[in-house]
């Protein structure tokens, strides 16, 4: 998902005792998650919490060092052209069971979720590779897949077209290994319990008592387990309340917080010390598309348009240090040619007018007659309910909108969502990987994630054109072609690029904060007296 988060904050609070919030005498720290992870496993996970677990237990090909840059991983080497990428094994990488980990294991992962029977939320992450796209269509047979295995340490990736950021996707966990005789034996509980997984990375899931705890423990198989600092992460507390958790680390119990639009104030006021970061995301409205649904209609979506103001928004529903306007539905981090793609595409700030908004929904009046009560749909959490409550009261008193909240438990949200089941859904989507593809292929029609049901075959060239060139100069623009049809269709309102205020035990150090990959991401972190 990166990935998807879904304005998601931390859920329940458990009642069993806790241990301190960082010990340097056995390297362990105790933290709070935002909510326990769905699912873990890596072929068909979709949200950020999964991701953080996955991403501290698993590795995959290549990884993000602690400076963000990409960096080897299982894959100790390799060579890139135009027409594939041949990937050289370490071979000191092992799975928790003791046995190697072994190009079969990506083979056997990469073609199940191409199958287009396992219906993989982020098969069509996997499109350049060769035959992907005919294989998720069923033209062609799992086999025909163009990844293969020479041998145990020898992986060949064989692109469909020149990719100018498929080494980056590697990162991704929809790329991570699955030891085929273990998925086979645990069938349809692989990741549902922390013992149906087998580990790979720099730590192991050895508890999860689900909506309660989970703890992870250092890895003595990793090959790189000198480097990892900490002996155990441990997830004691899973709560929505952003005051009590910002009360458990202000108690001691808790190594780091994330602050929410009350907290960061009351943190403030208190003199703590509060680090903030551009988290990289970019939070938005989703409008649903499909037939049956009043937010199918241009206009009303160009009149929602109108009335929204991404600076007020920030400024006074928001209100935590971070966030950023969004003007496009590409955040402004993210490379371009030279520079980055908003410095040399920008978008103006949009046009705020009523009236003429007030005027489209006369329009869509017209083509649907009375315009029914729509649906909002969110999570339970205090940011959710805040921003629902401002859409509903800004398009009743703007356009005279009737608009229900509709909130919803993250696995009960995700299915909504998944199924249609809303009018407006407040969204996010945090990157995968260090390219706009992250962004733009969100709106593409193949891709699964695009859950408003949006189509154009204009937007689809586009998107398709910057996914098969290596020529940077050439992506940009069809980039720039991309984030105006966006600004046209209107299937999405951007409202503002995600960030991230938190307070952290100074004892805590190496924590590494990161717009791609875990984040917070501990491999690298310890405790100091």
């Amino acid at each position: 998902m990166r990935s998807l988060v879904l304005l998601v904050f931390l859920l329940g609070l458990p009642l069993h005792s806790v241990a301190a919030a960082v010990d340097a005498q056995t390297q362990s720290i105790t933290i709070a998650l935002a909510q326990e992870p769905p699912s873990l496993d890596s072929m068909r996970s979709t949200d950020l919490v999964s991701f953080f677990v996955l991403g501290h237990v698993e590795e995959g090909l290549v990884r993000y060092d602690r400076h963000g840059r990409l960096a080897p991983g299982i894959a100790a080497s390799w060579e890139q052209s135009d027409e594939k990428i041949v990937f050289h094994l370490r071979r000191d990488a092992r799975w928790s069971d003791g046995s190697p980990v072994t190009a079969a294991d990506f083979v056997f992962a990469w073609r199940h979720i191409n199958d287009p029977k396992t219906a993989a939320p982020y098969a069509a992450i996997m499109y350049p590779i060769a035959n992907a796209r005919k294989i998720q269509k069923g033209e062609l047979p799992v086999r025909a897949l163009g990844v293969s295995a020479p041998d145990d340490h020898t992986l060949v990736v064989r692109l469909d077209a020149p990719c100018g950021y498929c080494l980056a996707l590697m990162a991704h966990e929809a790329f991570l290994p699955v030891k085929q005789t273990f998925f086979e034996r645990e069938g349809d509980q692989y990741g549902a319990e922390a013992s149906n997984l087998l580990y790979n990375g720099p730590f192991m899931l050895t508890t999860w008592q689900h909506s309660a705890r989970l703890v992870m423990k250092k890895n003595p198989y990793y090959w790189n387990r000198d480097a990892v600092g900490l002996n155990e992460i441990n997830v004691a507390y899973i709560t929505e309340d952003n005051r009590a958790r910002f009360n458990l680390f202000r108690d001691g119990r808790i190594a780091l917080v994330r602050l929410g639009a009350e907290t960061v104030r009351d943190a403030a006021t208190q003199g703590e010390r509060i680090h903030t970061f551009a988290s990289g995301g970019m939070a938005f409205l989703r409008f649903n598309l499909h037939e049956g649904h009043a937010t199918r209609n241009i206009d009303l979506r160009r009149a929602v348009q109108l009335v929204f103001d991404p600076d007020e928004f920030v400024d006074k529903v928001i209100g935590i240090p971070g966030y950023r306007p969004a003007y496009s539905f590409f955040p402004g981090w993210l490379p371009g040619d030279k520079t980055r793609f908003l410095s040399e595409y920008p978008m103006a700030p949009p046009t705020i007018d009523p009236a003429a908004a007030r005027k489209l929904i006369d329009k869509a009046r017209q083509a649907l007659g009375q315009l029914p009560t729509m649906t909002i749909l969110t999570v339970t959490s205090p940011t959710g309910t805040r921003i629902a409550e401002y859409f509903q009261g800004l398009l009743k008193q703007k356009l005279g909108l009737d608009v229900r909240v509709d909130q919803q438990t993250f696995k009960q949200y995700l299915a909504k969502s998944r199924s249609g089941d809303f009018d407006l859904a407040l969204s996010s989507w945090y990157p995968d990987f260090n390219d706009i593809v992250t962004f733009a292929d969100l709106l593409a029609s193949w891709n699964p994630n695009n859950r408003g049901g949006y189509s154009d075959t204009e937007y689809d060239k586009y998107c398709l054109a910057l996914m098969h060139t290596a020529d940077s100069a050439a992506r940009m623009a069809d980039a720039d072609r991309l984030q105006k049809i966006i600004k046209r269709d209107a299937p999405i309102l951007p409202m503002a690029e995600t960030g991230s205020a938190w307070l952290q035990d100074p004892k805590l150090v190496g924590v590494v904060r990161r717009q791609i990959g875990p984040d917070p991401d501990y491999t690298y972190a310890r405790v100091v007296r």
